[in-house]
C-alpha cells in the first residue's frame, strides 16, 4: 500500500510533525474588487497581499465584458523570499491570458503548473497578488479575484 507524504509522517515510530497547513489549518480567504473605467492596455493591479507560509488552495477571478480585443493574466509581483532572494514577478503565475470579451469567471491557481497547493515563501511583506491587462484595448467594468488559502 501506498501512502501520502503526510500520512507517512503522522504513522512514523516516532510519529513527525505535519505542518497546519498540511493538515488542521484554517482556510481564509483573500478577496478584492476593481472597477475599470477607461483603463489603458497593459495596466497592472493590485489586488491583495497573501501571507507568508500559505498554502494557495484556490482562486476564482471574475469580470464584466471588458471591451472588445480585452484579456487578463492573474499573476504576482517581484517580492522578496524569507530569506532575502528577491524574485522576479510573474505576470500569468496563477492564470495565463484569460479572454474578457464577455461576462465570466475562470479557475485561478487551479492546476500544479499554476502553483495550486503552493506556499508562498516570502518575507514580511508577503506576496502582492496582481491582474494584468493584455496589450490590447481599453478597459471597462469590474473585476473580482478571490484565492482561498491555509494557514495557522
Amino acid at each position: 500500500m501506498a501512502k501520502s507524504i503526510q500520512y507517512t509522517k503522522i504513522t512514523s515510530v516516532p510519529s513527525q510533525k505535519v505542518t497546519t497547513n498540511e493538515l488542521h489549518g484554517r482556510v481564509r480567504i483573500a478577496f478584492a474588487e476593481f472597477e475599470a473605467v477607461s483603463v489603458a492596455a497593459d495596466t497592472v493591479v493590485d489586488m491583495f497581499v497573501l501571507p507568508n507560509n500559505a498554502r494557495i488552495v484556490r482562486g476564482r477571478f471574475t469580470h464584466d465584458n471588458l471591451g472588445s480585443s480585452t484579456a487578463a493574466e492573474v499573476g504576482f509581483a517581484a517580492h522578496k523570499k524569507a530569506d532575502g532572494t528577491v524574485v522576479a514577478l510573474d505576470a500569468n503565475a496563477y492564470k495565463t491570458t484569460a479572454a474578457t470579451t464577455s461576462a465570466g469567471a475562470v479557475n485561478v491557481a487551479n492546476t500544479i503548473a499554476l502553483l495550486e497547493n503552493t506556499v508562498i515563501n516570502a518575507n514580511e511583506d508577503g506576496q502582492l497578488v496582481t491582474v494584468t491587462f493584455g496589450s490590447s484595448g481599453t478597459y471597462g467594468g469590474t473585476i473580482q479575484l478571490a484565492m482561498t488559502y491555509v494557514i495557522d
